[in-house]
């Protein structure tokens, strides 16, 4: 586990690359870390899988928008890794404004022996010049240096709350409340607004874009969520501006369980293509569903991911705690499935097997090698031992973001401004 008291320290987003070997967190001083999975040795072959820091860099800075008169803060929303192609690496990076695009290097050799300056830097006298030297590359320590190539900006009015990098390489899309934009990654200083739910007049809104991304293989589809817990599916080919999907996939709502906190509750914070492309996972406040691209009546699964909580709503409201937006992701094969929830607690549900399990992230269960126990809560009367109670749970300890190693069952889950990583049992 990686640790860290301050407010700015607190972990805002967690992303593998496609290979795994690199783990990237943001948090909400703008900073971004890259995380290197430790080679196996041969002398000590358990050490495979650690990850340890590799860069630290700052991402972005807070800026002040005049024409506003507002504060744009530094935390980064979302990181999202490019392919890689070459020996360097490539990530996206967003806050509220402003998307940026971060190459990562490693730096192993020196240039020496140049004609016009010494070895410190200092230019020599042009007179002093009597031989043509050859520069040569000399060893030195490695160094891991972060560039910002690109800085898309100037195209959200809103706050960008998700990007996603197409399948194409060549594009990637950014969303805010109600627009998203579709970037070349070569071009800068234009892009084109894909999608537009902006009334004309602001006070007849009542849906907001919450999330989008777009599907694994098929560079021409996306999906974007709403807070009014609808998931649209559009197909940029039908159309330049997709304002009218090709899919809508919405629960209608039992009337039996409605309440003030309906509306709330059904937003969905997350959204996310399985690998395979077939399906789709959403995550609203009490729940996990699984949507079939196929069927979209209603969705082919869903898991309760913290039931109890059902009776806790109006105090949850009053402590805002029922606006927290916890994201959901898959594992390398499709088969499981894990969210966040409060307490530190996560959850894992196994499709095949439907059994699911409660872990908890926090300090006492994170020494190196230990095997974390599920955990269970109950509701009501007599707690058993190992249980505890629905009331005694700590709603400040949540863990809103997690990551899945695209092959391997090493998860990364970041518990306010812990980031632990856990791994399958090596026998």
């Amino acid at each position: 586990s990686y640790t860290s008291k301050k407010k700015s320290d607190i972990i805002s987003t967690v992303e593998f690359n496609s290979t795994g070997e690199l783990l990237a967190t943001g948090d909400k001083g703008g900073r971004v870390v890259v995380f290197q999975r430790e080679q196996e040795s041969k002398n000590q072959p358990h050490r495979r899988g650690e990850y340890n820091v590799y860069s630290t860099f700052q991402s972005h800075e807070p800026e002040f928008d005049y024409l506003k008169s507002l504060e744009i803060e530094e935390k980064i929303n979302k990181i999202r890794w490019l392919p890689q192609q070459n020996a360097a690496y490539f990530l996206l990076s967003t806050n509220d404004k402003t998307v940026k695009l971060w190459k990562i290097s490693e730096r192993d050799k020196r240039p020496e022996g140049y004609n016009l300056k010494d070895e410190d830097g200092r230019i020599r006298d042009p007179t002093t010049i009597t031989a043509l030297r050859v520069p040569v590359l000399r060893p030195m320590d490695l160094m891991v240096e972060a560039t910002p190539r690109r800085v898309f900006s100037n195209a959200h009015t809103y706050h960008i709350n998700s990007i996603s990098v197409n399948s194409d390489y060549e594009t990637f899309m950014s969303t805010d409340d109600l627009r998203i934009n579709l970037w070349n990654l070569e071009i800068t200083n234009r892009s084109f607004n894909i999608v537009d739910i902006k009334p004309v007049n602001m006070e007849e809104l009542t849906e907001v874009i919450t999330a989008a991304e777009f599907h694994p293989h098929q560079c021409n589809t996306f999906v974007y969520s709403s807070s009014k817990g609808s998931i649209r599916l559009c197909d940029m080919r039908a159309s330049a501006l997709c304002d009218n999907h090709s899919k809508f996939f919405e629960e209608p709502e039992d009337p039996s369980n409605r309440s003030f906190f309906s509306e709330i509750i059904s937003s969905i914070s997350d959204v996310k293509f399985s690998h395979s492309g077939r399906y789709l996972m959403t995550r609203d406040y009490l729940t996990v569903k699984v949507w079939d691209l196929n069927m979209e009546s209603k969705p082919l699964e869903t898991y309760q991911v913290h039931d109890y909580l059902r009776s806790k709503l109006c105090s949850l409201y009053e402590n805002d705690c029922i606006f927290d937006k916890f994201e959901c992701v898959w594992n390398g094969s499709d088969s499981v499935i894990m969210t966040g929830s409060y307490n530190n607690f996560f959850r894992m549900f196994d499709r095949n097997t439907k059994r699911d399990v409660t872990l908890e992230a926090s300090r006492e269960n994170s020494k190196p090698r230990a095997i974390l126990k599920p955990r269970k809560v109950c509701v009501g009367g007599k707690c058993r031992k190992d249980e505890i109670s629905v009331d005694s749970l700590d709603f400040s300890k949540k863990i809103l973001h997690t990551a899945w190693h695209p092959y391997e069952n090493i998860i990364a889950v970041a518990a306010t401004n812990n980031l632990y990583i856990f791994q399958d049992k090596v026998n």
